[in-house]
């Protein structure tokens, strides 16, 4: 049954742009949603405004049903803090910015210590901390903690305005989530910049080393493969895997996106006219080891990706699609934590209704591995509503993955870990 709704999703979202797309190129405009305006929280550095310090705050509340596949379960809602954070950047002058941004992730009540200060719960710590300079009008350059990503769009998707209720899990999107990065920022150096409708942002990087030797990538699925080559120098004591590279390609044909922060925008809630396409790698050489022979071997995933924004309706609607196809190989058989050597599919679909204020919304992932024998897929079918945009929004999902050994709830159950989640979303 779940197979045959999982097929229609797929027909109707193909038939909706077929029938939505053509319409929405000579008749879009703008949507029209009050309460969209805010004014950001800006101290000006001069008269004109040109230099300035941004304060961004975000808060965001979830309560969480338990494992619905469970009929042993009775139903209850557990409250958790998914975000809270604090980002600040300077543009000091019209050539250098300098960013910060800390805060935690995953609060919830069991974590909690009686005076705060226990080193078991989630702590306040840093996420990205980069300086960069503009070198011409086409080239930035800069370095530190970053999140300036390959190979995907939502491989830097801002945390603030998606268009679902949160990054969709398991997270193919951050495939080196936990395993060379400190919650999907590396330490290293990047270029980026724009010519005409064309930009392009590329990474050097310097991977995390993991103490736990053997057990920080995740691996589970029986082989001998480990993603910790980093850790383990060669037969004639060379250091291997010690950088990796990641970047990602985009052509714009309408509207013009931001590109002075790396984070990409999830939904425009119809106020742009946006139309991209774009490609992706990742590449980390010697980064897997097998101990048996002793022998490195390279990572390297490639990725295309299309992304829509169109108002529709006189203003009324806006449509949102986004489509990626993912390629991993990290070695023969291997399977970690978030993706494996194979192939991933990831698909969205959002309708705004700008007069109600909501925003339906259907999410399908799915994941071919070679060494897991079924497709992993996940379906997130949610409902935003705007109280004022993107600044402060409800989000009422159920979300359900299948085939999926590695979460828990689903290696204990059946095969299936479905929830009902509700999140409060705040930000200034």
């Amino acid at each position: 049954m779940l197979k045959q709704f999982e097929a229609w999703c797929a027909i109707g979202l193909a038939a909706l742009l077929l029938v939505l797309a053509p319409a929405g190129l000579s008749h879009a405009q703008v949507a029209t949603m009050k309460g969209l305006e805010y004014k950001p929280l800006t101290l000006k550095l001069d008269e004109q405004g040109q230099n300035y310090v941004r304060f961004l705050i975000w808060n965001q509340f979830w309560l969480t049903s338990q494992n619905l596949e469970n009929p042993d379960l009775d139903l209850r809602a557990t409250p958790s803090l998914r975000r809270s954070r604090f980002l600040v950047y300077a543009q000091l002058t019209d050539r250098f910015l300098v960013l910060a941004h800390w805060g935690l992730n995953n609060l919830s009540a069991a974590q909690l210590s009686p005076l705060g200060n226990s080193s078991d719960p989630p702590q306040l710590f840093l996420h990205d901390a980069w300086t960069e300079l503009r070198v011409l009008d086409q080239l930035y350059l800069g370095g530190g903690l970053h999140y300036w990503r390959g190979f995907t769009r939502m491989s830097s998707a801002s945390t603030l305005n998606f268009m679902s209720l949160d990054q969709s899990r398991p997270f193919v999107s951050w495939p080196s989530l936990g395993i060379t990065d400190q919650f999907v920022r590396h330490m290293g150096v990047y270029a980026k910049g724009r010519v005409g409708a064309f930009d392009y942002r590329v990474a050097i990087n310097s991977p995390m080393r993991s103490p736990i030797d053997g057990g920080a990538d995740y691996a589970t699925v029986p082989t001998n493969w480990r993603y910790n080559g980093m850790n383990i120098i060669d037969t004639l004591g060379n250091n291997m895997a010690s950088y990796l590279t990641e970047g990602y390609f985009r052509f714009s044909f309408w509207d013009r996106e931001d590109t002075k922060l790396p984070f990409a925008v999830g939904t425009y809630l119809g106020q742009k006219k946006v139309l991209t396409v774009g490609v992706g790698f990742f590449s980390h050489p010697d980064a897997m080891y097998d101990p048996t022979t002793q022998r490195h071997d390279d990572v390297l995933h490639l990725a295309a990706d299309a992304y829509l924004d169109l108002p529709l309706l006189q203003g009324k609607a806006a449509l949102n699609v986004y489509a990626a196809a993912m390629r991993f190989d990290f070695a023969e058989g291997y399977v970690g934590r978030w993706a494996g050597t194979g192939d991933a599919l990831h698909l969205q679909l959002g309708w705004l209704w700008a007069p109600w204020r909501v925003m339906p919304y259907l999410v399908y992932q799915r994941g071919d591995f070679e060494g897991m024998e079924k497709p992993i897929t996940a379906l997130d079918l949610g409902i935003n509503y705007f109280i004022q945009g993107h600044n402060a929004k409800l989000t009422l999902e159920y979300h359900r993955i299948q085939g999926d050994t590695r979460e828990p709830a689903i290696a204990t159950q059946d095969d299936a870990l479905a929830q009902i989640r509700l999140q409060l979303h705040l930000f200034l």
